[in-house]
């Protein structure tokens, strides 16, 4: 039987560390390693969502959208969009070459800046 309770703290204490690596990286300009971890946390606590209603493991997917949606969770546009643009960074964490150009220190940190609302919102909700 799966304890869903440890899935869930799993999620998200995994996302509260990831938060802090990116948010790390990002201030010593290492923008598109520090928003790969930014779309992780985020990943990591919608996942912990995904445990709680659905009471079963998460997918092992990384499409936030996609993940929020089986979490059933109620999203602005703006939060939808937030989710759809960080996306890319997984990707690109992944396959470098996916994206033209590295985004700049100022557009890491607000890409950053945009992303700690989603954050915010889901850890308060657990």
């Amino acid at each position: 039987m799966i304890d869903i309770n440890k899935q869930i703290n799993y999620w998200r204490n995994s996302a509260v560390e990831d938060w802090e690596v990116a948010r790390e990286l990002v201030s010593r300009n290492r923008g598109r390693h520090g928003l790969f971890f930014a779309h992780l946390a985020i990943e990591k606590l919608v996942k912990a969502h995904i445990c709680r209603s659905t009471k079963d493991l998460a997918p092992r997917i990384h499409n936030l959208v996609r993940l929020a949606d089986i979490a059933k969770l109620t999203l602005n546009q703006t939060q939808i969009n937030i989710m759809a643009e960080m996306n890319a960074f997984s990707v690109e964490g992944r396959y470098p070459d996916s994206l033209n150009e590295p985004v700049s220190q100022s557009e890491a940190k607000e890409y950053l800046r945009r992303a700690e609302e989603i954050y915010q919102w889901l850890i308060h909700q657990l």
